[in-house]
């Protein structure tokens, strides 16, 4: 949407062949502005717009988030956080996983004013789950951003083929056929992510 001075609303579409660059400054504004959107930045200022996700998605999201933040709550290991979370990497790039989790220590180190902002680090651990319109290689790209920005672990759902990609520091990625759980291991001791929900 484009405001103009006499506070009429009217759409803006951008054709996909068409980049737009940011700086870090112009895309908070941006961000704050448009709240019902999720924007996305990468390292060199692209920016990314990404429509609210249909019903299905948003269904599975919750549930994700849901037993994300249920092991957290039982454990307070740290701090776990929905789609709506922007996180500034060291390289430049403002994200939003669809569930995150930060090591307590790590979201204790921020200033008040860090944590109100985008969150001025990287995940330890990342979720993104593939809706029917996301093609698979941008998201493979964005997890292979967050292992490089120092994320742990991370789980890239692809609903579409049943299957889940396990990002790990340092190791090849892992390829699971329909696995019915998913294990948080030594990031996340003892959380396991149910899908049956996910695959529903």
């Amino acid at each position: 949407m484009v405001q103009t001075n006499s506070s009429a609303v009217m759409a803006l579409n951008i054709p996909p062949a068409l980049t737009l660059t940011v700086t870090r400054e112009q895309f908070v504004e941006l961000a704050l502005a448009n709240r019902e959107l999720k924007l996305e930045r990468t390292a060199t200022g692209e920016l990314i717009v990404n429509p609210p996700t249909g019903g299905e998605t948003g269904n599975r999201n919750l549930d994700i988030e849901g037993q994300l933040w249920f092991w957290n709550r039982q454990t307070g290991l740290g701090k776990a956080f929905n789609s709506s979370t922007g996180f500034h990497l060291p390289s430049g790039a403002d994200r939003s996983p669809d569930a995150s989790w930060v090591r307590q220590e790590r979201w204790d180190a921020l200033t008040p004013q860090e944590k109100e902002s985008f969150i001025p680090l990287c995940p330890d651990f990342v979720v993104e789950l593939r809706s029917k319109s996301d093609n698979m290689e941008p998201l493979r790209v964005k997890m292979r951003e967050y292992m490089n920005n120092g994320a742990r672990l991370g789980w890239l759902i692809d609903r579409k083929n049943r299957k889940v990609e396990i990002y790990r520091q340092n190791q090849e990625v892992e390829v699971l056929e329909n696995p019915a759980t998913l294990s948080g291991e030594d990031v996340l001791p003892g959380f396991v992510l149910d899908l049956t929900e996910v695959w529903g």
